[in-house]
């Protein structure tokens, strides 16, 4: 098969792949504070929404400089966050 130049993309092997659109959408991601301290953590949730679902990925950074990513069950409620520019709550998805 015939692949565009440009979507054609090398693997840490060296095996040639061909990146393929699955869905394409908005996203939202919003990181986490110490309700005591006030100080941010490292972790984040991205919130991916394409025209037919909605995803929850919840990102924790482990010690080897990997993070680990966990899915969380997609429920289409409306969640609000912090906007720290506006100091108060908005909606984001």
């Amino acid at each position: 098969m015939q692949y565009s130049e440009e979507t054609i993309t090398t693997n840490k092997q060296g095996k040639k792949e061909v990146r393929v659109l699955q869905e394409m959408g908005q996203y939202v991601k919003y990181t986490y504070l110490d309700l005591k301290t006030g100080k941010e953590t490292s972790k984040y949730s991205l919130i991916l929404r394409s025209e037919s679902k909605q995803e929850h990925l919840f990102i924790v950074p482990i010690k080897s400089g990997k993070s680990l990513i966990l899915k969380q069950e997609t429920d289409n409620k409306k969640r609000k966050a912090r906007d720290k520019e506006k100091k108060r709550a908005v909606t984001v998805f």
